[in-house]
């Protein structure tokens, strides 16, 4: 099995959230940790590090991204408005697993203020170890992507 990049990127309300997911997956077999930012909690716009991150997996297809900012609205938003980029706002373990399962998404958004540390390392685990399902669910996806 080949490494796969994960890359993270938040605002200054996700900051500890992120660091935190960061160091979950550290020691993850095949899987290389990539901080985009930002660099404290002091006050940043999530639109530049949701484009930040969709700059990055664009250079990396294949690869995945998390972000997360306090409500994991905005920055998802924000990372949605390329068309690479599948960014699914996930609150729990089913949403996460459903929206790589149905959905093929690249990019799990969180929420700091709304989700707890340990419910955001099962989302990420769900989210990392879930295959698309293809089949039906691949029409739907290819309606996504069509310009």
């Amino acid at each position: 099995m080949p490494q796969v990049s994960v890359y993270f990127a938040s605002d200054h309300a996700g900051f500890d959230l992120r660091k935190s997911l960061m160091a979950h997956l550290e020691n993850r077999a095949k899987t290389r940790v990539v901080d985009l930012g930002c660099d404290s909690v002091d006050s940043v716009d999530y639109p530049d590090y949701g484009e930040k991150l969709a700059r990055a997996l664009k250079d990396e297809p294949g690869a995945y991204g998390v972000l997360v900012c306090g409500s994991g609205i905005g920055i998802s938003i924000a990372a949605n408005r390329f068309d690479h980029i599948r960014a699914a706002l996930a609150h729990d373990v089913t949403s996460a697993r459903l929206s790589r399962a149905h959905n093929d998404a690249n990019v799990l958004a969180l929420g700091a203020r709304l989700i707890g540390p340990q419910v955001a390392e099962d989302c990420l685990d769900a989210f990392l170890n879930t295959e698309f399902e293809g089949g039906r669910h691949q029409r739907r996806v290819d309606k996504l992507s069509a310009s």
